[in-house]
């Protein structure tokens, strides 16, 4: 997978553009919105789909109809940062199913952690359980999100750095 958008064309991006913004667009239309014929199309998206540039096709569930209306950001530290610990802290919140992200940052602590939960009891038990029990907690700082701004996937997209062909 590359590491850039050097392999990929305007047509390229077009199709990613119309795929995040609708992921259940047909065949047809996809062609039709990027100005292709459908089997180029296909033959493109199987391509980006390989290269790693689509890694997967997802609904966006409402968390409030859902029972996970409360959100919370955790700043975590840990006691140290060797190897051997940072593998079992990565192993163990990936294993948390509350956990919809979990970031290594750099500067005053070790982890930023985006939870969704059903509310305040959920998350206390949370927190005494499943995060206390993480390897190596040292000190953990809570935030919770009182009104999303905006919460959306879509990534913003490069430009160009080729014409399109039509392959």
């Amino acid at each position: 997978m590359a590491d850039t958008t050097e392999e990929i064309d305007a047509t390229d991006l077009a199709i990613l553009s119309a795929l995040q913004s609708d992921a259940r667009i047909t065949l047809t239309e996809l062609a039709k919105a990027v100005n292709l014929s459908p089997t180029p199309c296909a033959v493109r998206m199987r391509r980006l789909e390989r290269d790693g540039y689509i890694r997967g096709y997802h609904a966006r569930l409402d968390p409030v109809r859902l029972g996970r209306g409360m959100l919370v950001y955790v700043q975590v530290t840990l006691h140290n940062s060797d190897e051997a610990t940072l593998a079992a802290f990565n192993a163990a919140i990936s294993k948390m199913p509350e956990a919809l992200e979990c970031h290594m940052v750099g500067g005053g602590f070790d982890y930023l952690i985006k939870l969704r939960v059903r509310d305040m009891k959920d998350y206390r038990a949370i927190l005494g359980g499943a995060i206390g029990a993480l390897p190596a907690v040292a000190a953990t700082h809570s935030y919770f999100v009182m009104e999303e701004v905006k919460s959306t996937s879509l990534l913003p997209l490069p430009r160009a750095r080729r014409t399109s062909s039509n392959a």
